[in-house]
Formats: structure tokens, C-alpha cells, sequence
């Protein structure tokens, strides 16, 4: 071989080699990897929280009645919560890139395209497979997250604190142009959901890259403790759901208070999870996981009673933003929790801390409304008030998870 030709097959310097990246270049850009799928994850649960924010405009515009409207959001739920569980176990047996990406894009164009067709079965197909899409992307995109972050709790945090992003914006964006434009305006949404899934379907090798590089997460599978983290998660996306959707009528109809402020009160709750996932990340990275869920537990409990029995329609309002933080700091550890107990199945595990569990909240929030009918949202948001005691109780079953 000549010296031309060895100078052409010798790698380029200048050039990474994704396929054989060293451990130490993963970790110098772990937070860099780690805001990308954080901005993945908000985008994602951005159309989550676009469908309750649109459903009032189906009404006005297309004249939905209340029980029309109400099966919007149960299409949503059901294709977002009930195939989690099953692509989880599909992530764990076969290595498809392309999920995230796919999962993305099919969110944003099924609510994009919902407010641009009258006749409902077609606005409620295209919101169910809106909803598969949020399906689609959670476990493939859980998985790969746990394998970028690590055993840090923070790390996946930033994941975890992505969709709470997802959630806070929804409302923010989507009513000022739901307001000028009517529900045609769900179109708008469609870009983020194509742009960030074409930076996923570019990276996807850089991805595989970095997961061949993490060390193999090998031991067995301990079930029993996953369930009980289950339970945990079924309690805290029940009061989540339960005060997202009531806090506003309990300012407007309990206190009397304008819409503005009943606004408000829903961007703090919904403001202070975010604050509340991140936090509970680096939490957990100094007091331990199991002691980071108990916390949270033993913290909402106070600061819903804040929410709830303290007079006035200003002053509740640091409480709203305390009980968003409190529920929400068990969040990003309750997932990485689970994939802990479950080092065989990373993807099953966020398939259901991220999807069944975090989404069945919404398909109990009709309970909630039969309660409110008789007794009002201050009846309703009682009640919320003891229910972490149930979280509080199974926390103390769970113990931290063998390394």
C-alpha cells in the first residue's frame, strides 16, 4: 500500500466516530444530550396538554356538546395511556431509532389537523392517533434517555421536567391563538412536532452510538416493589389531574375570583411541577430515591391543604405553585425508579411510569366531576387533599434498588 493510500484509510482526526465514542466524550455531553430529549419531551406533551385547552373551542366552534367534548379527551387518554405498556415491551425487544422521531411527528399532525375537519369522527380519529403518537414516543424515547443520563437522578430529571414543560406551555400558547384564529388554529402546532422529529431522525445514530458505549444493565427483575412504584404513580397523576382540571373553577366559582387570577392560579400549579420535577432530580441524587418519593408525599399533603383551605384568591396562589412542586418532585425518580427495578426492561418500565400510570389520572377525572356536581370543586379539591396519604403509605413498602 502506498503512502497515498494509507493516509486515505486512516480515519480523519478531525472527524468523531460515533460507532466507537469513548465513555468520556458520552460524559463531557451528557446535559447537552440530556437538554435535547428534555426539549423532545416537552414537545411531545405539548399536544397532551393542547387537547384540554382546545376542547372548549370544538364547543364554541363546532358546537360539540359536553359529551362530545368530553370523548375528545378520553380519545386522547385512551391512545396515550392504554398502548404504553405494550410498545414498552416491543422497545425491549427490538431496537427501532426511528420511534421517537415517529412518535413525535404523529402527535402534532393528529392535533394539528383536528381543528381543520368538522365531521367528529374524524376529529376524534385524528386525536386518538394524536394521542398514539405521545404513546409511540414515550417508552422508545424513556429508554434512550435512561441510557444518556446514566444513574443520574438529575440527569433524567431534565427528561422528566420536559414534559411538565410540555404541559405548562400548552395553555399559554394555544389560547391566545385558539382566541384570534378559532379552533383552525391547531394547525400552527404542527411545525415544532415536525422539526424536532426530524433533529431525532438525524441523531438516531448518534444515539445508538451512545447507548453501545453505556455500560449493559444487567440483574433481576424485582416486580413486586414495581407495582407498589405503580401505585405510587396511579395516586400522584390522580391528584394532578384532579387539581388541573378544577383549580380554575375553584377560583372562579369558589372565590369568586376573575378569570385572569383563575388563569394564574392554573400557570403556578402547572409552573411549580416543572420547578418540582427538576428539583426532585438533584434531590434524589443527595438523600436517595425511595426518600425523594416519600418527601413528595409527605409535602403535598400541606400544601394542598394551603391550596385548598386558605382565605382570599391572591394568597393561595403560592400554594398552588408549592402543591405543583411537591406532586411533581417524585416524578423523573419514580422513572428512573422503575427502570431500576426493572433493569431488563427499561422500556416496559417508562412504557408505564410514563404512560399508563401518568395518564390514568384523566380517565379517573370523571369521578372527580360527579363529586363536583353535588358538592362543587371545593368538594373535589377536599378530597384531593387526603389522597397522598395513599402514596405516603406505599412509599414506605419501597426500598432503594440493589446496584
Amino acid at each position: 500500500m502506498t503512502d497515498i493510500e494509507r493516509r486515505a484509510a486512516a480515519p480523519d482526526p478531525t472527524r468523531p466516530d460515533l460507532d466507537s465514542l469513548p465513555l468520556a466524550d458520552a460524559g463531557a455531553s451528557m446535559w447537552q444530550r440530556m437538554r435535547l430529549w428534555g426539549i423532545a419531551h416537552a414537545v411531545d406533551d405539548l399536544y397532551q396538554g393542547l387537547v384540554p385547552a382546545s376542547v372548549p373551542y370544538f364547543v364554541l366552534d363546532r358546537h360539540y356538546g359536553y359529551v362530545a367534548a368530553s370523548g375528545l379527551t378520553l380519545a386522547a387518554t385512551l391512545g396515550s395511556s392504554v398502548p404504553q405498556p405494550f410498545l414498552g415491551v416491543l422497545v425491549d425487544r427490538v431496537r427501532w431509532g426511528w420511534l421517537p422521531a415517529a412518535g413525535v411527528a404523529l402527535a402534532g399532525l393528529g392535533l394539528g389537523l383536528s381543528g381543520l375537519f368538522h365531521p367528529y369522527p374524524v376529529v376524534w380519529a385524528l386525536i386518538l392517533l394524536s394521542g398514539l403518537g405521545v404513546a409511540v414516543f414515550h417508552p422508545a424515547a424513556g429508554k434512550a434517555a435512561r441510557e444518556a443520563a446514566g444513574d443520574s437522578a438529575g440527569a433524567m430529571g431534565v427528561f422528566a421536567a420536559g414534559g411538565s414543560v410540555g404541559f405548562f406551555l400548552a395553555p399559554v400558547l394555544a389560547t391566545p391563538a385558539l382566541v384570534a384564529w378559532g379552533v383552525g388554529a391547531t394547525a400552527l402546532f404542527i411545525p415544532p412536532a415536525v422539526l424536532i422529529a426530524y433533529v431525532l431522525h438525524r441523531n438516531r445514530h448518534r444515539h445508538r452510538a451512545l447507548a453501545s458505549a453505556a455500560p449493559l444493565r444487567t440483574g433481576t427483575d424485582r416486580w413486586a416493589p414495581f407495582l407498589v412504584l405503580t401505585g405510587i404513580e396511579v395516586v400522584r397523576s390522580t391528584v394532578f389531574f384532579g387539581v388541573n382540571t378544577f383549580i380554575e373553577l375553584y377560583w372562579i366559582r369558589h372565590l369568586h375570583a376573575s378569570r385572569a387570577v383563575a388563569g394564574t392560579a392554573l400557570a403556578c400549579f402547572l409552573g411549580g411541577g416543572v420547578l418540582g420535577t427538576l428539583l426532585g432530580g438533584r434531590i434524589a441524587d443527595r438523600i436517595g430515591m425511595v426518600r425523594t418519593v416519600q418527601l413528595g408525599a409527605v409535602l403535598a399533603v400541606p400544601m394542598l391543604a394551603g391550596l385548598r383551605f386558605l382565605p382570599g384568591t391572591l394568597a393561595p396562589l403560592l400554594f398552588a405553585g408549592l402543591a405543583g412542586a411537591a406532586l411533581n418532585i417524585p416524578f423523573a425518580v419514580l422513572v428512573k425508579l422503575g427502570q431500576d427495578y426493572l433493569p431488563n426492561r427499561p422500556g416496559t418500565a417508562a412504557g408505564v411510569t410514563l404512560g399508563l400510570a401518568v395518564s390514568i389520572g384523566g380517565l379517573i377525572a370523571p369521578a372527580f366531576g360527579v363529586l363536583a356536581e353535588s358538592r362543587g370543586p371545593q368538594g373535589v379539591l377536599t378530597l384531593l387533599c387526603a389522597i397522598p396519604l395513599a402514596a405516603l403509605g406505599l412509599g414506605v413498602l419501597l426500598r432503594e434498588p440493589e446496584q
